[in-house]
Order: structure tokens, then C-alpha cells, then sequence
């Protein structure tokens, strides 16, 4: 029980952070690349750290797939950034 009551604050704090930090972050970002332009390396940097992040709650998303579609979207926005940044690095 003691497990189950941790995840919950776990995943309280992590969709807390998701909607004030991460996500709105993200949606800059990829407005963005959208726009033709590259990512600095706060970008960079922000994207690698989310990521490190993403690894780090793999496992509580597994024991909770309530919460794997909003990971899979999430992960399918950086996903798009990543790509069309790279595409705007090749490109000039």
C-alpha cells in the first residue's frame, strides 16, 4: 500500500510539472522548429533533461497504464521536435 500511495504523489507532482514547466516548454519549442528556426543549446539542454526524465518514470508508467497514452503523446511531441529540428540543421 505504502507503493501505491508513493506513486500517487509521484505522478501528482510529475503531471503538476508536465502541465507548468514541460508541456508548455514543449509547445514553444515546437512552434519553433516549425517555424524554420534551430534550437540553442537551452533547447538542447531541455530536451536532454527531459528525456533523462522520461527514462527516470518509465517504470511508474508501467505499473500504471492509465498514464501510458499521455506518455506516448508527450513522448510523440518531443519526438516531432527532435525530427524537425534536425531537419532545420540540415537545412541551414
Amino acid at each position: 500500500m505504502a507503493d501505491a500511495s508513493k506513486d500517487t504523489g509521484l505522478i501528482t507532482v510529475l503531471a503538476q510539472r508536465l502541465e507548468t514547466q514541460r508541456l508548455p516548454r514543449a509547445l514553444t519549442l515546437k512552434d519553433k522548429v516549425d517555424r524554420g528556426e534551430k534550437l540553442n543549446d537551452f533547447d538542447i539542454a531541455f530536451l536532454e533533461e527531459v528525456y533523462e526524465d522520461i527514462q527516470k518514470v518509465r517504470p511508474l508508467v508501467d505499473r500504471h497504464p492509465e498514464w501510458q497514452t499521455i506518455a506516448a503523446k508527450v513522448l510523440q511531441i518531443y519526438a516531432e521536435i527532435t525530427a524537425k529540428a534536425l531537419e532545420n540543421e540540415k537545412s541551414g
